[in-house]
C-alpha cells in the first residue's frame, strides 16, 4: 500500500498538465456590412485614361529594337524600361512608356 500511495503522490502533479477542454465558440451574429462610402478628393488617386499619350500612334515600332525610340519623332515626354528594369512608381497619363524585352525589342506601348 505504501508503494501505491508514493506512486499516485507522485503521478498527482502529472495530472495538472492535461489540457482542459475549452468551452465551444459562440456562433457570430450576422451583421450585414456597411455600405461603402464615397470619398472625395482622395490625393495619390488619378484617372487613368485610355491612351491619354497617343501610344497608339507608335504601334509600327512593336517588336523592333529599342534603339529605334529616338528616331521615331516622339514629341512628348516618354520612358524605355528595360527588361527587368527598375521603374519609378509616380504615374504620367500623357507619358509613353516604351518596355523592352529580355532581346531589347519593344513589346509593349503604354501611357505612365
Amino acid at each position: 500500500m505504501n508503494r501505491a500511495l508514493i506512486a499516485l503522490l507522485a503521478l498527482a502533479p502529472l495530472a495538472a498538465c492535461a489540457p482542459a477542454y475549452a468551452p465551444a465558440p459562440e456562433p457570430a451574429a450576422n451583421v450585414a456590412p456597411l455600405p461603402p462610402t464615397p470619398v472625395a478628393g482622395v490625393s495619390g488617386l488619378e484617372s487613368r485614361e485610355p491612351d491619354a499619350c497617343h501610344a497608339k500612334n507608335y504601334v509600327s515600332a512593336l517588336g523592333q529594337p529599342g534603339s529605334i525610340i529616338p528616331s521615331l519623332g516622339v514629341s512628348r515626354e516618354y520612358r524605355v524600361v528595360e527588361y527587368r528594369g527598375i521603374e519609378p512608381q509616380e504615374y504620367d497619363p500623357l507619358r509613353i512608356v516604351f518596355r523592352l524585352d529580355a532581346s531589347g525589342n519593344i513589346y509593349n506601348i503604354d501611357c505612365g
